[in-house]
Order: C-alpha cells, then sequence, then structure tokens
C-alpha cells in the first residue's frame, strides 16, 4: 500500500486509498506484513514518531521502529486498539472488511463459523474493540435544525409502559433534519432517565451550539438546551397529531436500531453493551450513502490506530467465572484463529486426494 501512494491525498481514491472489492483486498494484504505496513502507513503518514517522546527513529527489519532520543524499539500497534493481541492481522483485516462491507454488518457467531475463531468470546472482544474504534475523537457535531428525543429499546414486557418502564434501556436520540425533507446524521447514547442532568451532557456532546433543537414538551429539555440552542418545543398531545409525524427523523431511527439489533444480531444484546452497538448502528447509518464500502474499511483502520489499548476484562461487564470443560487429551492451549496469509502452503486438489 505504502508503495502506491507515496503522500497523504486529500481525496481518497478507490484503488488506491482503499480497495473496492474482497479480492482486491486480499491482492493488497497478502500477508500479515502488508496489514502491519498498511497500519503504520495510516498511523504515521509522514514517517514514525514515537509515541513516548514525539522523536523520530528507522523501521527495522522485524517491522517495528527504532526511537533515536528514546533508544527503545517501537512497534505500529503499540498503543492502539491492536497492542498486545495475539490474533494474526490478516484476521484482524478480515473482520474489519466483514463488518463494513455488508449493509447490516455480520454477528460474531458468524465470524466464529466463517474465520475459525477458537472461542466466540475471542471474536466478540475482537469486533467490540472495533466498535469502539467507530467513534472518532473529536467528531463534528451534529448542527442545523436537530430533532431529539428519548426511545426504550428492549421486548415486550408485562408492568408499566412509557419512560421509567422496568426492564427496559432508555436512549437519547438525535438526528439532523433536512429541509424540505431527508436526514442527516445521528447520535445515540444510553442514558439512565429523562432528566435533565442526564439530558444535558447529550446535546452538549452531539449537538453544535447555535442549532435548534426540536423536542417533545418534557419539561426536562427546556433548562438542558438552555441559552446554547434555539429551542423549538412540540407539544404532542395538544397538537392532535401522532409524535412520529412531528419527530419523524427520532421515530424512524427508535424504530431502524431495535430492527437491525433482531436482525443481524438477533435481539442478543445485553443492556450493558448496548451502547457500543448503539456506536456501530450509527455509523452505518451516518455513512449509508457512502458509493465504496472499501472507503469504511479504511476509516475503521483508521480510528484503529487512534484508539487505545482496551482489555478483555474492560469489555466485559458482568465477568462471572464460568467453569470450564476438561481439556481435551494432550491439549493444553486455546485453539486460536490461523493467519490468512496467502504465502501458506497450498493443499493441492484435497478433493481427489481423498476420493481418488
Amino acid at each position: 500500500m505504502s508503495a502506491i501512494a507515496q503522500q497523504p491525498a486529500t481525496v481518497l481514491v478507490p484503488g488506491r486509498d482503499f480497495p473496492r472489492n474482497y479480492a482486491e483486498l486480499r491482492r493488497w494484504f497478502p500477508d500479515d506484513g502488508a496489514c502491519l505496513d498498511s497500519l503504520g502507513w495510516l498511523r504515521w503518514p509522514e514517517g514514525f514518531v514515537c509515541p513516548r517522546c514525539g522523536g523520530g527513529g528507522s523501521c527495522l527489519e522485524d517491522g517495528r521502529h527504532w526511537c533515536e532520543p528514546c533508544h527503545r524499539r517501537v512497534s505500529v500497534t503499540t498503543g492502539t486498539v491492536f497492542h498486545g493481541t495475539r490474533t494474526p492481522l490478516t484476521v484482524w483485516f478480515a473482520v474489519a472488511w466483514s463488518m463494513t462491507s455488508s449493509k447490516n454488518g455480520v454477528a460474531a457467531l458468524t465470524l466464529h463459523r466463517l474465520l475459525g475463531f477458537g472461542s466466540d468470546q475471542t471474536v466478540w472482544a475482537l469486533m467490540h474493540r472495533r466498535r469502539l474504534a467507530l467513534v472518532r475523537p473529536g467528531r463534528d457535531r451534529l448542527a442545523g435544525v436537530v430533532e431529539v428525543d428519548e426511545a426504550l429499546f428492549g421486548g415486550v414486557r408485562p408492568g408499566k409502559p412509557g419512560r421509567g418502564a422496568a426492564g427496559k434501556v432508555l436512549v437519547a436520540v438525535a438526528i439532523e433534519r433536512h429541509e424540505p425533507k431527508g436526514f442527516g446524521r445521528c447520535r445515540l447514547r444510553v442514558i439512565p432517565n429523562a432528566k435533565t442532568v442526564s439530558l444535558d451532557p447529550f446535546l452538549r456532546d452531539s449537538i453544535e451550539p447555535g442549532s435548534t433543537v426540536v423536542t417533545d414538551g418534557l419539561k426536562s429539555y427546556p433548562p438542558a438546551v438552555g441559552s446554547d440552542y434555539v429551542h423549538g418545543p412540540v407539544n404532542v398531545a395538544r397538537s392532535g397529531v401522532h409524535a412520529h409525524v412531528l419527530l419523524p427523523g427520532v421515530h424512524r431511527i427508535a424504530s431502524l436500531a431495535p430492527r437491525w439489533l433482531l436482525g443481524t444480531h438477533q435481539g442478543a444484546v445485553e443492556g450493558d453493551h448496548l451502547q457500543a452497538y448503539l456506536d456501530e448502528f450509527a455509523f452505518r447509518f451516518n455513512r449509508r450513502q457512502s458509493e465504496f464500502r472499501g472507503l469504511l474499511f479504511r476509516r475503521l483502520l483508521e480510528q484503529g490506530v487512534q484508539v487505545g489499548p482496551v482489555s478483555y476484562h474492560s469489555l466485559v461487564v458482568n465477568s462471572v467465572p464460568k467453569s470450564k470443560p476438561p481439556l481435551p487429551p494432550g491439549g493444553s492451549h486455546r485453539v486460536r484463529a490461523t493467519s490468512l496469509t496467502a504465502a501458506l502452503t497450498p493443499i493441492p486438489h484435497p478433493w481427489r486426494a481423498y476420493n481418488g
């Protein structure tokens, strides 16, 4: 990849800055060394910069870099979401391509079967690390006319309906409204309640000051909106019009996101991990008009080298030790995914060797 582009391009070109299809992906990244070089190019487009001291250095034969001021070896993956991984980078790239190339994404159990992971926990953790990289640090906030509302995520359960329903998760939703019709980007965040103290940080983090915020008549919104935004409250009860007509954008998101969770992930998403899946949904929705899926793949790699290391225990919210089945005779290590390198020794016509 670095041999193709010698300078960072302002406008990314398909076939030069990112692969256009799966066949091109395999040609660009035939082995783990090519994947490592690509991450180095994305992390340091102007040349190696030591993450500790900011100094420069040279590249070593093993793919690491030598920092002259620090006198230490630095790996390309040090301090990134790939830090300390024992999963081959070709597998990481295959997972990233599977998550971005498909319109609806892919479930962890599906990749577990396709890529030969030793356990579904391994691929689940790998995909969750990828989801953390979907939220770009310092990303632009929503602007213009923005609809804001809350939605309940969870199955149909008996008991109190509406806000405060037991066994469900409350999610704040914001989406840009484009006149005369159409919608722009969206943001979703799990919140503990619909009080001002919960809505205020969501608005500050998601919406550019000066924007027009359109909400329903909930009393928590005026103090949360404050003087930083132009507030356009809509009293749904007095209008005599259905809420999805007055606030069509947030209701569309509140409908599409649960359907995506039920479709791609079969509803097997715990409330403690819901935020990561909502971030993935927003990433997909905000790039729904992208012409090239390979561009999303590149964006995911770029953001992956900007996110710090994430341990498995920090990902698992309810880490309850489970009884493990006994190891098979002679077995002492977990089966790990095999590198997808094209340099593996080919098996010549196995269908003939075992049936001839």
